[in-house]
């Protein structure tokens, strides 16, 4: 991954002024590097992360353990790309080990990601099992420490 890449993924804020300092470019150049970046797909979009403290709507997050069976001539892409367009997955990835997919999803309530989970994305071809899994608090998003302690604490060493 090239300077710029890495500066816009660790902070999408900067500005192409910024940039360019950063990386002794003019700001041109750092435009024309990320308008050829947008076209070409390699910068897909650009999100802010915002303390989860300070949402206005309360949404619930879960993350489902999805088992499949392969396609002969797919493997998994096919029922990736059909489970990652519903409206409610914030995520979905391909994983080793004891599962297939990882879906993240919201919704508003618990009862709502249920519905989703028992109607929508258990019942699709190919789906052999889930496991919900609620996430009640997070700590870390995208490198970002969301809630940390005002001083590090040392851990106690025990024999």
């Amino acid at each position: 991954m090239d300077s710029l890449l890495k500066l816009i993924k660790k902070d999408a804020s900067l500005t192409p002024s910024q940039l360019a300092d950063l990386l002794g470019l003019s700001v041109g150049d750092v435009e024309a590097k990320i308008e050829k970046y947008k076209k070409d797909g390699v910068i897909l979009g650009s999100q802010t992360l915002i303390h989860p403290d300070h949402y206005s709507d309360e949404t619930v997050t879960a993350a489902i353990e999805v088992k499949l069976t392969p396609e002969r001539e797919g493997g998994f892409n096919r029922y990736a790309a059909r489970i990652a367009n519903f409206d409610q997955v914030q995520a979905c990835y391909l994983m080793s080990g004891a599962y297939d997919l990882l879906v993240i999803i919201e919704g508003r309530s618990l009862q709502e990601v249920a519905s989703f989970v028992a109607e929508k994305l258990s019942t699709l071809e190919g789906v052999v099992s889930t496991a919900t899994h609620f996430i009640l608090k997070p700590y870390k998003e995208n490198g970002v420490l969301l809630s940390c302690p005002a001083r590090p604490e040392r851990l106690a060493v025990t024999p």
